[in-house]
């Protein structure tokens, strides 16, 4: 509007406007941290041992005990409670640590200490950690919930901080979780999702006998024989003198939840706590400069979920029966799994050391965007890793359809079984038909550990553009395997012929 008025021309002009975005953004910036910092929290206890008066450190999402801003008395003085009693139960479907978080109530910054390790979970909150093995693992879980009192802290009586903390707690919800997972292996000619569904029809009944007064749950035969395939873990903040097993065992158990909290709720355990900023006590207190955006924590929750699919998909390979035929196949996978978990525990490193950093206004948030970015620039890129995968799992079908076709012969994984078949059947023609390239090394799987030993040496690292797959020259191997099987049958039937054929 200035220059509608010709206050300003030239360069001079440039400048000015220039002037007046830089400072409508440190304004504008100035007024973000403002409300970032000074807004009560809301945060999921996650099984951690909150009290009242207790100093917490949001920038690592650290507990600081032993420490209070208030004394003994005054403490009892100036807390009051409200009776909250509450009962919720759900049926969750999905394994991921996004669906996780929701039903532990986890925010996303508190989902990205967790991801990044530096929040230590325990009670119904291990159930974050709990993840499948195998994709063809079917999962229900059943989950029930129970709060008890709301207890709050006046601000009365007040201390100061000395820089350690940047929250203090003022309010704890009380209560109790529980989870109850579900699993059973699907075999290839079962129906995954009709079994899950039909589970979690039989798990909503679950939560009737507490309001119905039942002791068991009335199943058809149908419903007992899908029931007894399925095992049972617990996560909860009870003390169970057993844990269940199974389906049977969960329904026993989940009935008698409510009277394990005890007379008045003396075993109720931290649900949920509230946290006021030391800054609005204490101007000179630590405080949180900024947020991570939800963009980078949902990147970051990508990468760690990418990582436990493979490393499902690994589990599923090396556990099929034609793999045991050829163990160069499988050394390849188990490697190739284990460089995974060792990246995916750097990356959890880099995330733990730079959280509280970015928190407390020490770095830039960009830091964490380029510690993503350099990981999909590396040879652990996301699409790299699965195009890998889904190469060695087409290569192992084949070596399935052919070893099948091959059923009425003597399969060896080994030189010395090979010899010792030659010297059981030394008055006969053998006929060798060898996979040699099977075993042959994969520039892919080297180039990924060179960038794991740079990263530990803290040298150049090796970029993923340099590594190329091999995959093509493998399948095409593999598939020359259908030409020659014929040969093979051919001198198979023919005694008098002595052949051997290496690929």
């Amino acid at each position: 509007c200035l220059l509608d008025f010709g206050w300003f021309k030239g360069p001079s002009c440039c400048l000015c406007v220039l002037l007046w975005v830089v400072f409508t953004l440190i304004e504008f910036r100035t007024e973000t941290m403002k409300t970032t910092s000074s807004k009560p929290l809301e945060v999921a206890a996650l099984g951690r041992p909150f009290q009242l008066g207790m100093l917490y450190d949001y920038r690592d999402d650290c507990l600081i005990p032993g420490i209070t801003l208030w004394d003994r008395e005054d403490l009892q003085q100036d807390t009051y409670e409200i009776m909250q009693p509450k009962t919720d139960f759900d049926v969750i479907v999905s394994d991921s640590v996004e669906v996780k978080a929701w039903a532990l109530d986890v925010d996303a910054s508190l989902k990205a200490s967790f991801i990044g390790g530096l929040v230590e979970v325990d009670g119904s909150a291990k159930y974050l950690k709990d993840t499948k093995a195998s994709k063809k693992q079917s999962r229900v879980t059943l989950k029930y919930k129970r709060t008890t009192k709301f207890m709050q802290l006046s601000m009365s009586h007040l201390g100061r901080g000395n820089g350690i903390a940047t929250h203090v707690v003022t309010a704890v919800l009380y209560g109790a979780q529980a989870f109850f997972v579900f699993d059973r292996e699907v075999s290839e000619t079962e129906d995954q999702q009709n079994i899950e569904g039909n589970l979690q029809v039989m798990i909503k009944k679950i939560p009737k006998l507490s309001i119905e007064g039942g002791a068991s749950l009335k199943l058809t035969d149908t419903e007992e024989a899908t029931v007894e395939k399925f095992s049972c873990k617990f996560y909860g903040d009870f003390a169970l003198e057993q844990n269940p097993v199974s389906f049977q065992d969960a329904v026993n158990v989940y009935t008698t939840l409510p009277g394990l909290l005890g007379e008045n709720w003396k075993n109720a355990v931290p649900v949920r706590v509230w946290l006021l900023p030391l800054e609005i006590l204490d101007s000179s207190a630590a405080r949180i400069v900024r947020q991570i955006s939800v963009r980078l924590i949902n990147q970051s929750q990508s990468v760690i979920d990418h990582f436990t699919e493979i490393e499902m998909q690994c589990n599923d390979i090396t556990k099929r029966k034609v793999i045991s035929y050829f163990p160069d196949v499988r050394k390849k996978v188990k490697s190739f799994k284990n460089m995974c978990l060792e990246y995916k525990s750097v990356f959890q490193r880099s995330l733990s050391s730079i959280l509280p950093s970015i928190r407390g206004g020490g770095t830039e948030e960009c830091v964490l965007a380029n510690i993503l970015t350099k990981k999909e620039q590396s040879p652990f890129n996301s699409n790299k890793l699965k195009e890998w995968l889904d190469c060695k799992e087409e290569e192992i079908n084949l070596l399935q359809v052919y070893t099948d076709m091959m059923e009425d012969m003597k399969i060896v994984a080994s030189n010395s079984e090979l010899q010792s078949e030659i010297f059981k059947n030394r008055d006969k023609n053998v006929v060798c038909f060898a996979l040699t390239s099977l075993g042959e090394e994969e520039p892919y799987l080297s180039c990924l550990a060179n960038h794991l030993k740079a990263l530990s040496t803290a040298k150049f690292v090796i970029s993923g553009l340099h590594c190329k797959l091999q995959h093509k020259k493998l399948l095409k191997t593999v598939y020359s395997i259908k030409k020659l099987f014929y040969l093979l049958l051919t001198a198979y039937r023919r005694p008098h012929i002595n052949t051997r054929h290496e690929l």
